[in-house]
């Protein structure tokens, strides 16, 4: 078995392909490549990519559409690349489910950074490194030792990312955590700027893990940042 880590390129134009190929198989990485998209969902299963480089622009597939069908079945790591610089692309890819978003033209060093950034939330944490092992709020229960979480008895699914950031806001409950920390805590240095992430990423535990009509789980700090509900007792 080939425990290196697996990356799935999804891009048609091939000078891209080259470049990223040349400098993944160099540092150890696995390499598959689908130029058009239309295999993706097949790879996804046969050759169990741990992240995907996935371009929005293909010849034949919606890239938004692609993003949306990959993480409907994985919880593979996505990194968009795209000459789409606008923020309403940007956050349409991340309610998706895209991990990150970069934008083309990019250095390598940069896609690098960001590679290892989306593995390492894609990774468990080590068992027992939180003060606490269980976190219940109303319905909701965190189990940081297994790293599931439930609503009202029920097994609730998050992305990497979606539980990395609860798993910040919760070991903090009661702090106000700003965007920036959240974004370096989550996503790492130089992200302190890319509040739509924050934004983004909040809704998405919001739509899982509050219920309507109910009390915030999250709540909102106008203008500074976020806080999770603090413990009842």
């Amino acid at each position: 078995m080939d425990d290196r880590t697996g990356i799935l390129i999804v891009e048609d134009d091939r000078n891209i392909v080259d470049l990223l190929r040349s400098n993944l198989l160099a540092r150890g990485h696995r390499v598959m490549v689908s130029r058009d998209g239309a295999d993706v969902i097949t790879q996804l299963g046969e050759s169990a990519p741990d992240l995907v480089l996935l371009d929005l622009m293909l010849p034949k597939l919606d890239g938004f559409e692609l993003c949306r069908s990959i993480r409907e079945r994985s919880d593979v790591g996505i990194v968009v690349l795209s000459a789409r610089r606008g923020e309403t692309d940007k956050v349409r890819a991340l309610n998706l489910g895209a991990d990150d978003y970069l934008t083309k033209p990019f250095g390598i060093d940069e896609l690098l950074a960001r590679i290892h950034a989306t593995l390492r939330r894609s990774r468990p944490a080590p068992r027992g490194s939180s003060a606490m092992s269980v976190i219940e709020v109303g319905d909701v229960r965190i189990d940081f030792d297994a790293q599931s979480v439930s609503k009202a008895g029920e097994h609730v699914h998050l992305t990497p990312t979606e539980y990395a950031l609860l798993h910040e806001l919760a070991t903090n409950q009661g702090r106000l955590l700003s965007h920036a920390e959240l974004l370096r805590r989550v996503w790492g240095s130089g992200y302190e700027t890319q509040t739509e992430y924050t934004r983004v990423y909040i809704a998405r535990l919001r739509a899982k893990l509050e219920t309507a009509g109910g009390p915030d789980l999250i709540v909102t700090e106008p203008r500074a940042g976020y806080r999770f509900a603090a413990v009842r007792q």
